[in-house]
């Protein structure tokens, strides 16, 4: 007998690790499922979702609070006092000022800029195999996935490559605050991570602003927004909110649906085998990984009156929990959702970037790095296997983004003709 909602928590360790059986149980008998004793109330339903996201008035992305996580400890709170207040930005502002930075994130995230892109990312997709491939294995969360999209967003941001390591922890603090998971210990490293961020970020914005460069931190911090009372440049905290949110964006997200869908790929040979046979295949599988993996489970809203979801009456000033992952896992969209297949005619109608205004600007470079990521790495390696005894496959605890801790994979180079 099927599982009903009442049957899990949500919270617990075991289903923050493996959903699907849960979220299958909320889209059949609860598609508006308040969280038993919170004022949370998760949508799971694809069509619903569109729907909310649609509604900009009713539900409200001025969820800046929860961006910044739970409230600190106080030693975390003491070092947060040391940097810069978030003001709202992208993410958590609705129409009309969400255009005014919306505008200027569209402008450095265009298709046609990251087309031209394409030779770039190839080039660092090969630099980084080249660094493993004759050693026969990998760990390809640290050695490809995450350095991947966070060479690439750095270089686009004017950040030097040789300050990876620190990007990507202030990358993994922002995630983790965000996840709402975080012991007291972790909170004072993510806020000393987060300040330390502030205070680097700030100095290059100053002398971006003194000497501009063909970067997009120098884009950002020289061009004007609009707002009622005139034109302005963005202030420093106001910069440094969105390059927070191109960090989190541009890497977090694209290294866990590449590792995920690495991880597919290995076991399920067959799907594997259609793309060595059709490489053709590889951007229509980056779409089917993107709706089979999601990567970011899911977002809030605020509801701004009261309302109604699937005869559910939601009340003014309630969160929702928008279910990404559930959304893509949707059996009135797509057939036999809770397998990945590679031919799949309507992967494309995935809503892993989210659906509307707040479609993530990212998307055009989050899927032009897996497509470059997966051709080469196809072209170049044979018989991918997971390596033996090194692999538990578990997920970061996260209630927003879900990722692999780790992948050890072994291969051979493939011969070219």
């Amino acid at each position: 007998m099927a599982k009903c909602p009442a049957d899990f928590d949500f919270f617990s360790p075991e289903v923050i690790e493996s959903p699907f059986e849960f979220y299958a149980a909320i889209r059949r008998e609860a598609p508006a499922y308040q969280l038993p004793g919170t004022d949370i109330y998760m949508i799971s339903r694809w069509e619903d979702i569109r729907r909310v996201n649609r509604d900009t008035g009713t539900f409200s992305n001025n969820f800046q609070d929860l961006l910044k996580g739970a409230d600190p400890c106080p030693e975390a709170a003491a070092i947060y006092a040391q940097g810069y207040e978030q003001p709202p930005t992208l993410l958590t502002l609705d129409p009309p000022e969400h255009k005014v930075f919306r505008s200027l994130i569209n402008k450095v995230f265009s298709s046609a800029r990251v087309e031209k892109m394409h030779a770039y990312i190839e080039q660092v997709v090969d630099e980084l195999i080249d660094d493993f491939i004759d050693k026969g294995e990998c760990e390809f969360v640290r050695d490809f996935a995450t350095p991947l999209p966070v060479f690439v967003i750095a270089d686009q941001l004017g950040v030097p490559r040789e300050d990876l390591r620190r990007i990507k922890a202030w990358s993994d603090a922002f995630a983790s605050r965000l996840g709402g998971m975080a012991n007291p210990q972790e909170e004072v490293e993510n806020a000393r991570l987060i300040v330390e961020y502030q205070h680097y970020v700030a100095k290059i914005i100053e002398a971006r602003r003194a000497q501009p460069r063909d970067d997009m931190i120098s884009d950002l911090a020289n061009n004007t927004i609009k707002h009622a009372d005139g034109e302005r440049l963005m202030t420093i905290e106001e910069l440094l909110s969105m390059i927070e949110q191109l960090l989190v964006a541009g890497n977090e997200t694209t290294t866990s649906a590449t590792t995920g869908g690495m991880l597919s790929l290995i076991q399920l040979s067959d799907q594997l085998q259609i793309l060595l046979d059709d490489p053709g295949m590889i951007d229509n599988a980056v779409e089917e990984i993107l709706r089979f993996e999601s990567p970011s489970a899911g977002l809030w809203r605020v509801v701004t009156r009261d309302t109604e979801i699937q005869g559910v009456a939601i009340p003014k000033g309630a969160l929702l929990q928008l279910r990404y992952a559930a959304a893509n896992r949707d059996e009135r969209v797509f057939d036999n959702p809770d397998s990945m297949d590679v031919c799949r005619k309507n992967a494309s109608d995935h809503i892993a970037f989210g659906y509307g205004i707040h479609f993530c600007p990212g998307a055009f470079l989050g899927r032009k790095e897996m497509q470059v990521a997966f051709a080469r790495l196809l072209l170049r390696l044979t018989n991918i296997r997971l390596a033996e005894g090194k692999n538990d496959l578990t997920h970061w605890p996260n209630m927003v983004l879900r990722g692999l801790k780790e992948l050890h994979i072994t291969f051979a180079r493939r011969t070219q003709p």
